[in-house]
């Protein structure tokens, strides 16, 4: 039975405050419904996004005391930090997986930059500490220079893309764009798909029964539960993907089953 993995991503991207403990509650509670893998950005107590890591490992070390989630790190988000300060989390040894960007993109009235100078730095950072990526696609070129990347680099295997669709100035959540998108991606790669601006679950379930591998959910990209309710928390996201996987009759990937997937050592819980 295909396994599918889902990835929490709990922090509202205009977040106002950060608490360790709150958020690593919310974490854990996430992995309990379901999620195997948690995706966060390195953020002070105010919510802003930094190369200071304080309030991310304590996090980190409160989520990982309770669950064997797996733990990947944001490079991305719209900031003024450097390259240098967006790989800061790379270093740091509970990451696991760390999220590629490999191109720039309008994202509404902002430029989410990321020239192929800063891409390159982090894949050298990547690969240097051995973390495995997840590799953001927001538009078809991005999957081209992927491929560039890896012939240069030689980038772990298996590929993960996943498929952003859904924010203005990138691709549009729609089957078409979907299938276009996906219609890219290698046949031996792995993919899977973030719906951004999301009121409802028809993407993601067309993405499912189309054979993603992975589906990124939570208050970063979207708190609906649905087209007319927002959720509680983000472990009600979760358990609603996993409601979809379970309908499909295919399974919730564990955190275990994630590592095997995508080619992640194996954390020691000790």
């Amino acid at each position: 039975m295909r396994k599918v993995i889902i990835s929490v991503a709990p922090t509202p991207a205009l977040s106002a405050s950060i608490d360790p403990a709150s958020l690593a509650e919310e974490v854990i509670a996430a992995g309990r419904a379901g999620a195997a893998m948690v995706h966060m950005h390195v953020r002070d107590q105010n919510g802003k996004l930094t190369d200071e890591m304080d309030v991310y490992k304590d996090t980190v070390e409160r989520i990982t005391k309770e669950s064997d989630i797996v733990i990947q790190a944001s490079t991305g988000g719209l900031s003024d930090l450097t390259i240098q300060q967006r790989c800061a989390p790379l270093s740091y040894d509970k990451v696991e997986t760390i999220s590629l960007n490999v191109g720039s993109v309008n994202l509404g009235e902002a430029v989410y930059r990321n020239p192929i100078g800063d891409v390159r730095y982090c894949v050298e950072q990547m690969m240097k500490y051995r973390k495995v990526p997840e590799i953001e696609i927001f538009e078809l070129g991005m999957i081209h220079t992927v491929l560039e990347l890896d012939r240069h680099y030689s980038l772990p295997k298996p590929l993960m893309f996943d498929l952003v669709l859904g924010h203005p100035g990138g691709a549009p959540a729609t089957i078409d764009a979907l299938i276009a998108v996906r219609s890219l991606v290698p046949r031996d790669a792995l993919w899977g798909i973030t719906h951004a601006n999301r009121t409802d679950y028809c993407i993601i379930s067309a993405a499912i029964a189309m054979g993603a591998s992975l589906v990124r959910i939570g208050f970063e990209d979207s708190d609906y539960l649905n087209c007319d309710r927002r959720a509680a928390n983000n472990a009600e996201l979760v358990s609603k993907v996993a409601d979809i996987v379970h309908a499909m009759e295919l399974e919730v990937a564990s955190p275990k089953d994630a590592r095997q997937i995508l080619g992640v050592v194996e954390r020691n819980m000790d």
